[in-house]
């Protein structure tokens, strides 16, 4: 196992917010569930929603461990009001820069429309912000979902043009450690 520093397994938000490390199989049903009932709203936005599965999301949940253990990518069950509610994680691409990670986030359709997406990326904004040596946070998502770019332009991130890979297109937004300090003050 890596030694290098880790984010914490559960981050606090508010009383009604946490985010928390993924606990494995003890997770399947729920996530499962979740997933499954948030397909539609999905299915845009993520190509693994189209594959979704019992075995895909257990091998999903067996590869957070294996990640998180490693010190490549930190996955979290957004619990909302004591129900896991979604999923966001800190993580990083072959093409990020080294001072930085990338956020990404979805919600069980129930539960947007009422700044979770937001709190919960500002959250992981912070702390991987506590990370030695990360100095920007990326938001990376499909040119056409605006939900996910109001969330960035929300929290002070600022759009830094198109990105273009195998998987296709996608708008970038940047949100630096002085851009935080700025939005939080």
């Amino acid at each position: 196992m890596d030694s290098a520093p880790r984010p914490p397994q559960v981050i606090e938000i508010d009383d009604r917010l946490t985010l928390r490390r993924f606990d494995g199989e003890a997770d399947l049903p729920e996530l499962h569930r979740v997933i499954d009932e948030s397909l539609d709203h999905l299915r845009p936005w993520m190509a693994w929603a189209h594959d979704h599965s019992p075995a895909g999301t257990l091998a999903f949940l067996a590869r957070r461990v294996e990640l998180w253990e490693a010190g490549q990518e930190f996955s979290y069950a957004i619990v909302l009001d004591g129900a896991m509610s979604g999923a966001c994680q800190l993580h990083r691409r072959e093409d990020t820069p080294g001072d930085a990670y990338e956020i990404g986030y979805w919600l069980h359709p129930a539960a947007t429309g009422r700044g979770v997406a937001a709190r919960a990326a500002r959250a992981l904004a912070e702390t991987a912000f506590r990370l030695p040596g990360v100095e920007q946070v990326l938001v990376v998502h499909e040119p056409a979902n605006e939900r996910s770019a109001a969330v960035a332009a929300r929290l002070g991130f600022t759009e830094q043009g198109r990105l273009r890979d195998a998987e296709g297109e996608f708008r970038v937004w940047r949100l630096t450690r002085a851009g935080l300090a700025a939005v939080r003050g």
